[in-house]
């Protein structure tokens, strides 16, 4: 990203619509749309204005309505201009190759959300729930999205980040400067603060499970032997004859995916190959890869022919997984009396019988705690996860060179680290925090 030049994209999805929107952003904003309605450049800020697009020849592009936000009253901070067009492809396009022809550049992908972070408008934690929050296929996928967008990670790790500050402050000024009459903290008071920190950060640990499903989709396998029904429940669960029903055993031959929402959650539903002994090397191969996914796999649904004795019907070789539902198909046809005392799901996937029964069981077992979340639904990704670990470890070592009664400068770098780690999260990090703190709060160098 370059800074001072003016960027221009379509910000509506690509197809045919009723309106489309294009969105220039950067200093030039006002001037470059003025030059493509070849008007005046002055315009009333967060007022629609209607205009018509012409070519460099005078030519009518389109009639379309301007609204201009001047900086630092925009979404990126900087002064952004959106046109709204007519929606088709071709009357777009070339909406959006004049505003080129007149000075803006082609937006790189997320280039406006990254300045928006840049001028302050975000923190890196709320410009990753802008994504978030468009690709989110479920409400409750909305509703931590949203949270994340108001700043409610970026609140906590900052809060804690400002309390190692100060802890660093106090211990660096001691160190530096011991002919000070400062009082340090005490090694018990500061593991104890410390302490709080760390627990601080296992809670926000333990949310990281629960965001990447609600940003992934529960990772679903079902699995079974040939002919247990596991597409017909796969066709079932997803309202589609998405995956070939036949009689015929080994008709799966490779993992059929697809996303979908059970009570809320999003679930990627995987469709896989029957286990039994192959009988060719493709066959051979579709196991192995219905092992691997099952592995994978945050639930395993195991579908089974009720109609046939338990030892006949249950697929062997099946990986340990904490999730885990015995479904018991065919239900219409009469259950073998060896399944008398199993657990699990009677079910019909001629009829649907059963099938609610089992969409609640996957809701249950999702366990995404949300009972527990109150008014924030705080869900870390990936990225958030690495760092807090990271911070975690930093701060577990700073814990044992207190308690070893280690150099306070060992200990003061082993806060830092964890310290630089929160700050990476909301994309804040200024090591001069430290000594503007030390300064103001002990007067040091009067």
């Amino acid at each position: 990203m370059v800074a001072g030049e003016t960027i221009a994209a379509v910000a509506t999805a690509g197809g045919t619509g009723a309106v489309a929107l294009i969105r220039l952003s950067g200093p030039e904003a006002a001037e470059i749309a003025a030059r493509a309605c070849a008007c005046g450049g002055e315009w009333d800020d967060r007022r629609a204005v209607l205009r018509t697009v012409r070519d460099e020849s005078g030519g009518v592009i389109d009639q379309v309505l301007v609204t201009l936000f001047h900086a630092p009253r925009s979404y990126t901070g900087d002064t952004v201009a959106e046109i709204a067009t007519h929606g088709g492809r071709l009357v777009t396009r070339r909406v959006l190759e004049r505003l080129l022809e007149c000075g803006a550049r082609s937006a790189q992908p997320g280039e406006f959300t990254e300045r928006a972070f840049l001028n302050g408008k975000l923190d890196l934690t709320q410009a990753e729930a802008v994504m978030d929050l468009i690709s989110a296929q479920s409400d409750l996928s909305i509703r931590a999205a949203h949270e994340q967008l108001e700043g409610k990670i970026g609140e906590r790790t900052e809060k804690l980040r400002q309390e190692l500050i100060d802890t660093v402050a106090n211990l660096e000024a001691w160190i530096d400067f011991p002919e000070e009459d400062i009082d340090p903290e005490t090694g018990a008071a500061m593991r104890k603060r410390v302490s709080g920190v760390g627990d601080e950060i296992r809670s926000l640990l333990s949310t990281a499970d629960q965001g990447r499903i609600l940003r992934e989709g529960l990772r679903t396998v079902i699995c079974g032997r040939p002919n247990a029904g596991k597409s017909s429940l796969m066709n079932q669960l997803l309202g589609s004859e998405r995956a070939i029903v036949s009689t015929t055993e080994g008709t799966t031959r490779d993992t059929i995916e697809e996303m979908l929402v059970i009570d809320g959650v999003p679930v990627r539903m995987v469709d896989t190959a029957g286990l039994r002994e192959a009988g060719d090397e493709i066959e051979e191969e579709g196991i192995r890869r219905t092992l691997k996914e099952a592995e994978r796999a945050d639930l395993l649904i195991v579908v089974v022919d009720a109609t046939l004795p338990p030892e006949g019907a249950m697929p062997a070789r099946l990986p340990e997984v904490a999730r885990r539902i015995v479904v018991l198909n065919k239900s219409d046809l009469g259950e073998h009396s060896g399944w008398a005392s199993t657990e699990g799901v009677r079910v019909s996937c001629l009829d649907g019988k059963g099938l609610d029964e089992l969409r609640a069981q996957v809701r249950v077992l999702a366990d995404l705690g949300e009972a527990d979340w109150g008014e924030h639904s705080v869900a870390i990704n990936a990225r958030h996860r690495d760092q807090l670990m990271r911070a975690e470890e930093a701060l577990k070592r700073a814990d044992a060179n207190l308690a070893a009664n280690a150099e306070a400068e060992i200990t003061a770098l082993d806060l830092r680290e964890a310290m630089e780690c929160l700050g990476e999260i909301a994309g804040k990090i200024d090591t001069e925090e430290i000594l503007g703190s030390i300064f103001s709060r002990f007067c040091i160098g009067k």
